[in-house]
């Protein structure tokens, strides 16, 4: 009795771990097959590549520039006019638009829009036994279905992340004209500020969000099971660990990435 009830209290946890586990050992597979030849998913990356494109950039244009606009403009703008020093607003938004909202936008629109048309997509495949089909007529459904959706991902997000800041910037200048300030002071403080190092990494953290996106959403496809209401499950669990991937591994990447450039912690 005990021991089943130890049992049921941890099997929570233990279906954690072994589903960490198995996102794990599909990435190293994804991995692997992206690299091995031969290269048979060449038609699929693109049609995935331009699917992603087509649902992501209206969503992700106007989600930028709201928040661009909202979040570190308005409120940042009402805080620095208090001290009388909104030219200061464009170095905020090196912190702010490049280094964290560009990313994070990225990543939300693009698991909650091409996330969950890869789960569904491949859930749907899963529960018509259609993955099972292709195994047994030999043909490997990571290297045909997986590798193409994970390297379009990481693709389209780190091309987005650079849609983003753009549409992200945007929202600091429309916040800038709203306050009836020069735009001059704004953009002496933003290129003051932002480097090379801010581009590259915000470029590299959505890329790699992407993938975790990407490996998250096809895992949970794949795995599918019970029918239509499983697929759908699949899809919301999908969405939800991947935002807690993405969250976490932003945390660890920026610690990295602060403490291996400290040049990047000074405000100028």
């Amino acid at each position: 009795m005990v021991r089943n009830a130890a049992g049921r209290a941890t099997a929570p946890a233990r279906g954690f771990f072994e589903e960490i586990g198995d996102v794990m050992l599909l990435t190293g597979r994804t991995l692997v097959s992206a690299v091995r030849p031969p290269y048979p998913y060449g038609g699929e990356f693109v049609s995935q590549f331009l699917f992603a494109m087509r649902l992501c950039w209206f969503p992700l244009l106007i989600s930028t520039v709201a928040f661009g606009y909202a979040a570190p403009g308005l409120q940042a703008a009402n805080f620095l006019v208090l001290f009388g020093a909104l030219d200061r607003l464009g170095g905020f938004f090196v912190l702010a638009s490049i280094r964290e909202f560009a990313p994070f936008v990225t990543a939300i629109v693009l698991a909650g829009v091409a996330g969950t048309a890869i789960t569904a997509d491949l859930g749907a495949r899963k529960i018509r036994e259609e993955l099972d089909a292709l195994q047994v007529l030999g043909v490997d459904p990571v290297k045909n279905l997986v590798v193409p959706r994970f390297l379009a991902l990481m693709l389209v997000t780190g091309l987005f992340d650079i849609y983003a800041l753009l549409f992200g910037i945007l929202g600091g200048i429309m916040t800038t004209l709203v306050n009836h300030a020069p735009l001059g002071p704004f953009w002496a403080t933003f290129f003051t500020n932002a480097s090379v190092t801010d581009l590259w990494g915000s470029v590299l953290k959505c890329t790699l969000f992407g993938a975790i996106i990407a490996v998250v959403c096809c895992y949970k496809g794949m795995t599918a099971s019970g029918g239509a209401a499983g697929v759908g499950r699949a899809v919301n669990q999908a969405v939800v660990i991947a935002f807690l991937g993405v969250f976490a591994f932003n945390y660890v990447f920026t610690q990295t990435l602060l403490a291996t450039h400290p040049e990047i912690n000074v405000i100028r």
